[in-house]
């Protein structure tokens, strides 16, 4: 029971990776906000944590677009009037799109740095999911991948973004520790979720995300 009147919001938290993190903070005590922007998704999250025996003032679902300012500070204020804050940040929300080098479009390049790049990095680094970096002791991990660390020639773009994800992780916890707030990140292998296995199944070129 580590995480005991802890607050954690998961980003992407409805599904795979992020539904798996919020279950495994639930075990540890903690209140889990499942932030995401398919609120079907999220509807069925809940409910599915509930079903696990987490009982409902442990568990809020949240709608939210991480390239959309104005839906980031409506998620920070429901959540703080509801648990009064957030200790803990998992910036998980990612969109992967697969494509050769020569056919990758300039919306799909787009789109996957807002969701996976801009949308982890502004999220916290405005401040208010932190009051401005004043909640010391604060938490923030962001999910890379592997793919971050060396590129492949169907997903140039998601890697590419995914390197920015790791180099921007370093940067935020250089400087985000003078407030008291721990940056930290993972890099996964291939993970068995449901955009993995939607992709694998439209090779060579497809689009999912999650």
């Amino acid at each position: 029971m580590k995480l005991i009147d802890k607050t954690a919001v998961i980003t992407g938290g409805a599904r795979g990776i992020g539904l798996a993190i919020a279950q495994r903070y639930l075990s540890e005590g903690a209140r889990v906000v499942v932030a995401d922007i398919d609120r079907a998704a999220i509807d069925e999250a809940v409910a599915t944590l509930q079903k696990l025996g987490h009982a409902d003032e442990k568990v809020m679902g949240v709608a939210l677009n991480v390239c959309d300012q104005s839906s980031i500070d409506a998620m920070v204020e429901a959540v703080t009037q509801r648990f009064g804050g957030i200790d803990v940040l998992v910036n998980n929300a990612a969109v992967f799109d697969m494509a050769p080098v020569l056919e990758v479009t300039e919306e799909s390049f787009d789109k996957q740095f807002a969701v996976n790049t801009k949308g982890m990095f502004f999220y916290p680094a405005g401040g208010c999911a932190f009051d401005g970096g004043t909640r010391a002791g604060g938490k923030i991990i962001n999910m890379a991948s592997q793919a971050g660390r060396r590129g492949e020639a169907l997903v140039s773009v998601y890697c590419a973004s995914k390197a920015a994800v790791i180099s921007l992780t370093q940067s935020s916890g250089l400087d985000l520790i003078k407030h008291g707030i721990n940056v930290n990140g993972i890099a996964p292998g291939v993970v068995d979720t449901p955009m993995w296995r939607k992709s694998t199944r439209c090779l060579p070129v497809t689009k999912t995300a999650h």
